[in-house]
């Protein structure tokens, strides 16, 4: 078996896997594999297969096209669909058409947050930028 070809897992049934961690940075929801193999490591990715949902906490367990991983990463849900296994981590055009993204939309930015939003190349904020800033952080 090569690293180029996603393997069969040794099933016998001609069913397409792949190891988690290899798709989630083929796909490029990771920028290295071993970012994506410590944080399914942790236990933050649950699959769902066939109506059944279990928490994945080994890099290597396999995933199959119909499955549905579902994680929180930066403090967004993220709900993917595999929707086929990688061959290789290609660029991001043809990592996206491996997979179905149902998240929620990431909510709204605060007012606030909003109001303290400078323009790119606007320089360095002001001494009254700086303690409006921080007279909003502590607000909060």
């Amino acid at each position: 078996m090569t690293d180029a070809q996603p393997a069969a897992a040794g099933r016998g049934d001609g069913q397409e896997s792949q190891r988690i961690d290899q798709w989630l940075w083929r796909t490029r929801l990771f920028k290295t594999r071993t970012l994506a193999a410590k944080f399914v490591s942790s236990g933050n990715v649950r699959l769902t297969r066939n109506g059944d949902t279990t928490r994945i906490d080994k890099a290597s367990a396999n995933i199959r096209p119909g499955d549905t991983l579902v994680f929180t990463r930066n403090e967004r849900l993220r709900v993917i669909s595999v929707a086929a296994c990688a061959g290789r981590r290609g660029p991001p055009s043809e990592a996206q058409t491996l997979y179905e993204d149902h998240s929620p939309p990431p909510p709204p930015k605060s007012k606030a947050a909003a109001a303290f939003e400078r323009d790119k190349g606007a320089g360095r904020p002001t001494k009254k930028d700086r303690r409006a800033l921080n007279a909003l952080k502590a607000g909060d």
